[in-house]
């Protein structure tokens, strides 16, 4: 990972590394979020999302197998 130096206001850098204080991350990994989400595809960003989401599920098929046809299954 690649070091950058920005120029930000001093009231601006305060402010924000409160609202990142507040939810509980980094200034730095929300200054990397924000331009990930500005620069990524939205047609990559969902299934992102979705990886994110199953990740942070605590839930577990407990050994349980599925055949392709109980998935399909209605």
């Amino acid at each position: 990972m690649k070091n950058i130096t920005l120029s930000i206001d001093d009231d601006l850098l305060k402010t924000g590394r409160e609202y990142a204080g507040r939810h509980n991350i980094s200034f730095n990994v929300m200054v990397r979020q924000l331009i990930e989400q500005t620069v990524k595809s939205p047609l990559d960003k969902w299934l992102d999302d979705t990886f994110l989401l199953m990740d942070k599920l605590d839930v577990s098929s407990a050994g349980e197998s599925w055949t392709r046809e109980d998935l399909h299954r209605v």
